[in-house]
């Protein structure tokens, strides 16, 4: 229980140096209007609750598509063809800006011995 707790203490601390990131912010903003654009209009669209509609958003963007839930329209079809073109390429963005977060906390800070500097190669320092 105390491992599960310190590993979401850490979950924490990186998901705030992440939300440092500009670029990551942007990401997330786009994210999210992805959500509201796709909820809105498929729950105007095929009928569906406002909970539906966001629950098949983040399982489309995530690439997870269980299945239960799918466009019956072809208005919807088509939307949700461009919708998950566009909407993959941002899903990936954020989470691999938050993987090198990830990454760049591991790495030690500059000076100390045999640690690594942000900048350098995940392979290795042979300068030792």
């Amino acid at each position: 229980m105390l491992s599960l707790l310190l590993g979401l203490v850490q979950l924490g601390h990186t998901i705030a140096r992440t939300a440092r990131n500009p670029e990551f912010r942007a990401l997330l903003i786009l994210y999210g209007v992805l959500l509201a654009i796709g909820t809105g209009f498929y729950s105007r669209v095929e009928g569906w609750s406002v909970l539906d509609a966001m629950y098949f958003c983040v399982l489309t963007l995530a690439t997870v598509g269980f299945g239960d839930l799918t466009p019956r329209t072809p208005l919807g079809r088509a939307f949700t063809i461009v919708y998950v073109l566009i909407g993959t390429g941002v899903f990936v963005g954020v989470a691999a800006e938050f993987a090198i977060t990830i990454l760049r906390g591991r790495v030690s800070p500059a000076g100390s011995k045999g640690g690594r500097r942000a900048g350098d190669s995940l392979e290795g320092r042979h300068d030792e």
